[in-house]
């Protein structure tokens, strides 16, 4: 009976959308839970206090969607990513910016999987907007300190991003419509309690408004995305499911300039367990990322055009041999493409593209020793073989090519192996305190270079080649979490120190349409990060919510840039607070505040500016020697829910930067002859005031 009990559980998992089932975990001895023989309901439920706390892993985060979701946000759109900016070591890049960054890395060392598909670049309207309908997700994990050993490819983060399935028994309907956009949501079996679809769409209709104007109706401003799920119960051991996304952006101003990008992940999941202590993931995920861009400039129609593709077969099984150990083990193999950039200027057509293939092997444990002390320990080997079929280059020290390699399409050109140990330790100090230490080594062979601090649709990308090695990072942090004995409040802090080897920059005075060879653009280092986290829950009462705070370093060192001394890295931001509160003013409204600060941005300023045939040409002496102003903002949501018949209606209120700071988005310098530098500072601010509106309707 046990055994079917156990079966059944992991199933229904499964079917909830959770690609790892998770152990039965209730108030009793090991010894009861071994024995366990009578069917009771399980309820997945949301993160609780206690689980941060019970959490062997260090620096995880574990999101709660429907938590996250009630934060208020740019134009009233429910944003996932948006809303991890306001956890502790989580910032975002910009003012409205879709991209975020973790511990001291970039937005391009960010791993984001959606159902174990690749996504990139995840941010529709350069950014302003999540990638994701917040209706179609289920859950989410951010591992920011150690990374377990399945999963790999980010040398900053892993956000690891789960989609619903459909419900098996009723059907559900849900629509909604605000300023900007709008979106439907449809769910429900396809055989009852066997099978189940969910389906959830969104487009925008900023392109309507502007059709109705005169001065920008030949503009185009849109974006849309798709998700569908299907789940099948094929036997009583057996779950398929199959997952879809694809999400575009379409700009264009005019005849000067057209920008096209979006993803498409498609993903099919196969469960099987073999008893109450074995089952087995085998999984296929295809992802594709896109760009398009035009521009018409002086006469001249330049256009660049780039992708990532992966292809992966990734075998896991896990295997619990007794209540104190949980292995996971498994390998996976992926065919990369990759199309740094493809353009034509007149009737010059230029382009870069190169294939790899990658392999990794991985072991893992959860090792509950005694009741004071438990390890998360594992190890994930990673191999990157560069394929032929396209130019490679060995480079003299200026940029220029000394010679160029070229080999046969599938012939190996050269291949990385990169060991990556990961070790988490928790000493239970008492049942409401834990001490929690670890180390992990994580790489990455997929690498976004940029000419600004945000992530950009334009920005080029390059993999790992004869030229260009792995980026790996190491790790080392320590953390405190702590509940008080009622669960109304918990704390947290933590701090680390991370390495970083093969840190990728443009060389000075380079962009990214320089040359078509990105090798030559690029120069590689070192970096280092290290810092402090602080965070307060407040988890009872109709008032909740959670304080956090971030206090970071993050530098870089690289031979050619900055005169090859230690320099601030872009993406380093001293001070970092955020605060968020969500209050339950009665049955029917609910109201949420969030306030954030964060230190200005390092930028890059000119030290001396000089003619040149009559143009001014401004000199560089200092990489990232200045800060920009601090960003401060506050925002504010009220919603009203009330059900109609079968019908719940919700209207949701909303006012972005309340007190209408003008935040920077780009600092500029140009020039100016009344001040004694002959230089000035132009700032420019996207946002004031912005309200939003919206109404959603649930059958």
């Amino acid at each position: 009976m046990r055994k079917d009990i156990k079966t059944v559980f992991r199933i229904t998992a499964v079917m909830a959308g959770l690609s790892t089932p998770p152990q039965i975990c209730v108030a009793q001895t090991e010894d009861d839970i071994a024995r366990e023989e009578t069917l009771q309901e399980v309820n997945i439920t949301s993160r609780s206090a206690q689980k941060r706390v019970d959490e062997i892993q260090i620096g995880v985060e574990k999101v709660d969607i429907t938590t996250l979701v009630k934060v208020p946000s740019l134009f009233g759109e429910k944003d996932i990513i948006k809303s991890i900016q306001l956890l502790p070591g989580v910032k975002s890049e910009s003012e409205g910016s879709g991209g975020y960054q973790v511990r001291g890395g970039t937005a391009a060392q960010n791993l984001i999987l959606l159902d174990g598909a690749t996504v990139y670049n995840a941010g529709h309207l350069m950014g302003f907007f999540s990638t994701f309908n917040d209706d179609a997700l289920m859950s989410g994990s951010l591992y920011k300190g150690l990374v377990p050993a399945q999963l790999g490819g980010g040398s900053s983060s892993v956000f690891d991003i789960s989609t619903r399935s459909g419900n098996t028994n009723d059907y559900h309907l849900g629509a909604s419509i605000g300023l900007l956009s709008a979106k439907v949501m449809a769910e429900g079996p396809i055989q009852q309690n066997k099978s189940s679809f969910l389906f959830a769409g969104r487009r925008s209709y900023l392109d309507v408004f502007l059709k109705a104007t005169d001065e920008y109706k030949n503009n185009t401003l849109h974006f849309y995305d798709t998700n569908l799920r299907l789940n099948f119960r094929l036997s009583d051991k057996d779950v398929l499911a199959l997952s879809f996304f694809h999400g575009r952006d379409n700009m264009a101003i005019e005849d000067m300039m057209t920008m096209e990008w979006g993803n498409t992940a498609v993903t099919a999941n196969w469960l099987h367990t073999f008893n109450d202590q074995h089952y087995a993931n085998t999984k296929f995920a295809y992802s594709n990322y896109s760009s398009d861009i035009g521009l018409d400039m002086l006469s001249t129609y330049y256009t660049m055009k780039g992708f990532v593709r992966h292809a992966t077969l990734r075998h896991q099984q896990v295997w619990t041999p007794h209540a104190r150990h949980n292995v996971n083990y498994g390998l996976e193999g992926t065919f990369l493409q990759l199309q740094s950039a493809e353009w034509t200027i007149i009737m010059l057509n230029e382009r870069e593209r190169r294939n790899a293939l990658t392999g990794a092997l991985w072991l893992g444990d959860d090792w509950r020793i005694n009741q004071t002390l438990e390890l998360s320990i594992g190890a994930r080997l990673h191999l990157f073989s560069v394929l032929g079929g396209a130019p490679y280059y060995e480079l003299n020290n200026d940029g220029s090519i000394a010679r160029t390699i070229d080999s046969k399409s599938g012939h190996i050109v050269k291949t990385y192996a990169n060991l990556e140990p990961r070790i988490s330790a928790k000493l239970n100090l008492t049942p409401q305190h834990s001490l929690k230490l670890g180390y992990s080594r994580t790489s990455q062979d997929i690498h976004a270079i940029s000419n600004s601090s945000m992530s950009m649709p334009f920005d080029r990308y390059t993999m790992t080649s004869n030229i260009v090695r792995p980026e790996q990072a190491d790790q080392v942090s320590i953390g405190w979490t702590g509940i008080t004995n009622d669960g109304a409040y918990d704390f947290s802090a933590e701090s680390y120190y991370k390495t970083i080897r093969n840190v990728y920059d443009y060389r000075d005075g380079k962009m990214f349409h320089s040359e078509i060879e990105i090798e030559r653009l690029i120069l590689g280092g070192k970096g280092r990060a290290y810092g402090l986290e602080l965070c307060a829950h407040k988890n009872k009462g109709p008032l909740t919510g959670w304080l956090s705070y971030t206090l970071s370093w993050s530098d870089n060192k690289i031979d050619g840039i900055n005169g090859g001394k230690w320099y601030t890295a872009s993406n380093d931001r001293r001070h970092d607070l955020s605060i968020v509160g969500l209050y339950q003013l009665s049955s029917h409204w609910e109201l949420a505040a969030t306030w954030h600060y964060n230190t200005g941005q390092a930028l890059t300023a000119p030290s001396a500016k000089y003619e040149m045939d009559g143009s001014t040409v401004y000199y560089y002496n200092e990489r990232n020697g200045y800060r920009a102003p601090a960003c401060h903002r506050l925002d504010m949501s009220a919603t009203y829910s009330k059900k109609h018949g079968r019908a719940t209606h919700y209207w949701s209120f909303g006012v972005y930067n309340a007190y209408c700071h003008y935040n920077p988005y780009v600092i500029r310098f140009i020039n100016d002859d009344n001040k004694p530098s002959g230089t000035k500072v132009q700032q420019t601010s996207l946002f004031g005031i912005v309200p939003s509106v919206s109404f959603t309707i649930k059958y």
